[in-house]
């Protein structure tokens, strides 16, 4: 079963190890089926449960899983390998349209919101003991879910989406649990699922956001007890859950009410689309607004509601690791957002003139993209390598699909960020290029 490599240890702890060396080095492979936990138990003399313990420890470390029946396995992509390494370097003299950044120059100067929060923590320094959100930063922020029809629930600060999504998945729920993750969809969430010990359930999207009909089998045929969507500019293909669709995934969700849903509404900020949120048919749900691409990714503060069980988990977890996002920071964002300092609808249209630019080109030339909400396009290709490499030779650093994808066809996304129009036409004359995408590939 495992050719020449031999497992050994007397205790869980000895045990994992050695099966994590093996997969570190390669002696055992994506796929590899590991010995059943009574069998390895009588070859290494020790309790069964010795073994259980170090599968376990396994599994929530991402390594390996386990398919009840047909046994465990090493993951087909040990969760340490993060997708963000499948990307291409831009080379001197290439354009990196490929990191998915905001445009610097859409983003407003934090000098003065800074300089303005440490002027009130000289008066008021946020010391231990203290609440950890910003009474300021938890009125705006909760006015401005209320304007959008998010249910009323506390509020709690989160160093980002990631951060938050995380937190709000372990509150919940265990190792080998399934959750049902967009499809292609925020490569740092198909990351997180398998690195927590979950397993991910993919589910098919469009312009409009997931599918009813794939979720709704994700969550009776999958098994998903989470569901995880982007409300707005979802990442890589700028779709938006609309009104119409979000009432189909509404009725889906009230069918499974113990469901956790997440939402991920990133475009806060930044896209004028309206927000149609999933949140509110079933018992556990959290949406979080992070800050990142509308004020700068460096600052790491995302809003994050839900209902009260879900944030006083998070909030109580919170507590015993980093303990609160910082109040310098929060007091910096309450600036921000009072002052003005991001006019929303003009930031939204010029990612939206460069995204229908770059869509509207490809389109001419015979090839369809999408680009509906956000500062991504997502193109479908019949052959991502080929299309990535003609790209990169003609000085252009595009994402590759698989970073996005698990059973989509292939694509790239293209970041329209601070690109000029005669640069969207030079870009989309290649794309489209002999060899070039031919109605082939994933959602298109």
């Amino acid at each position: 079963m495992l050719g020449d490599y031999r497992i050994v240890g007397r205790r869980a702890s000895d045990i994992a190890a050695s099966i994590e060396r093996g997969v570190g080095s390669g002696d055992l492979e994506p796929g590899q089926l590991l010995p059943p936990m009574r069998e390895l138990a009588v070859e290494l003399g020790v309790n069964p449960n010795t073994v259980a313990a170090a599968y376990r420890t396994l599994r929530e470390r991402g390594v390996i899983e386990t398919a009840g029946r047909r046994g465990s396995r090493v993951r087909p992509r040990p969760a340490t390998t993060a997708r963000e390494a499948i990307r291409v370097e831009a080379p001197e003299g290439v354009r990196d349209v490929g990191k998915g950044n905001p445009d610097p120059a859409l983003l407003p100067p934090l000098g003065e919101a800074l300089a303005a929060a440490a002027h009130r923590a000289a008066a008021a320094p946020v010391l231990y003991g203290q609440a950890p959100v910003d009474q300021d930063f938890a009125r705006l922020a909760r006015a401005a879910l209320d304007a959008d029809g998010v249910p009323d629930g506390p509020v709690a600060v989160t160093s980002g989406a990631l951060d938050a999504i995380e937190r709000v998945l372990s509150a919940h729920l265990r190792p080998g649990d399934a959750v049902a993750v967009e499809d292609p969809g925020w490569a740092a969430v198909l990351d997180l699922v398998p690195a927590l010990g979950l397993r991910a359930v993919p589910v098919a999207v469009d312009d409009d956001g997931p599918l009813p009909d794939a979720v709704a089998r994700a969550l009776r045929d999958g098994g998903a007890r989470a569901l995880v969507v982007t409300g707005r500019a979802q990442n890589p293909t700028g779709a938006a859950v609309g009104a119409a669709r979000a009432d189909e995934l509404r009725r889906v969700l009230a069918a499974y009410p113990d469901v956790l849903m997440i939402e991920d509404d990133h475009g806060h900020g930044f896209v004028d689309l309206p927000l149609h949120t999933l949140c509110g048919p079933t018992r556990r749900w959290a949406l979080v607004r992070s800050v990142a691409k509308a004020y700068g990714p460096d600052l790491r503060v995302a809003a994050l509601t839900g209902d009260t069980v879900t944030v006083d988990r998070v909030l109580g977890r919170q507590r015993l690791g980093p303990g609160w996002v910082s109040g310098l920071l929060q007091r910096a964002v309450v600036h921000l957002w009072e002052s003005g300092a991001v006019d929303p609808r003009a930031v939204a249209a010029a990612y939206a003139e460069r995204r229908d630019a770059l869509v509207g080109a490809l389109a001419r030339r015979g090839v369809r993209a999408h680009g509906r909400s956000g500062m991504n396009v997502w193109v479908p290709v019949a052959d991502e390598t080929a299309t990535v490499a003609r790209l990169l030779h003609a000085g252009w650093a595009v994402a590759p699909g698989a970073r996005f994808r698990t059973a989509t066809g292939p694509g790239v996304r293209i970041t329209v960020s601070g690109l000029a129009p005669d640069e969207l036409a030079a870009i989309a004359a290649t794309v489209a290029e002999p060899g070039g995408p031919a109605g082939a590939g994933g959602y298109g």
